[in-house]
């Protein structure tokens, strides 16, 4: 009688034994693939929000040809000013997004660069070449923004 307790005891402890340590697996897994899956999080989210700065660089540099095109392109006429006006909103939108999306180091810059931008289109440009209003404003954004990009 003595033994069957003994092994009634012993089995017992096996299966308590068994228990707990396949709970304490579980439980390491189950943190292990949480982590895992904040990472993942994490990462997808980084590369969706590089992406996304990307595409409104894109956009800002693309609107300011444009409106460096236009600039050139001065004629003082009726649809020249109405295609400079909506060249020149386009580019306050993008700032403001660059000033939503970037730190306020770029911002600046790309504020900027709109002011030199809308200067030339405006303004006369009192005989010197529209590339010696825009170069130090283009080239100061441009490399803010390689360099904001390699981070």
């Amino acid at each position: 009688m003595q033994t069957q307790v003994w092994v009634a005891i012993l089995s017992l402890t096996g299966v308590l034994l068994g228990g707990g340590l396949s709970s304490l697996v579980q439980n390491s897994v189950a943190r292990r693939v949480e982590r895992n899956d904040v990472r993942r999080q994490t990462t997808e989210r980084a590369e969706a929000r590089r992406t996304e700065r990307l595409e409104l660089l894109r956009e800002f540099i693309k609107v300011a040809q444009q409106a460096e095109r236009a600039a050139e392109g001065r004629d003082g006429s009726p649809a020249w000013k109405t295609s400079a006006l909506d060249v020149v909103d386009e580019l306050w939108v993008c700032e403001r997004m660059i000033h939503v999306l970037f730190a306020s180091s770029l911002h600046e810059l790309a504020r900027a660069y709109v002011k030199a931008l809308e200067h030339v289109l405006w303004e006369e440009l009192d005989g010197k070449p529209l590339w010696d209003h825009l170069r130090g404003p283009k080239v100061a954004f441009l490399n803010a923004a390689r360099d904001e990009l390699s981070r």
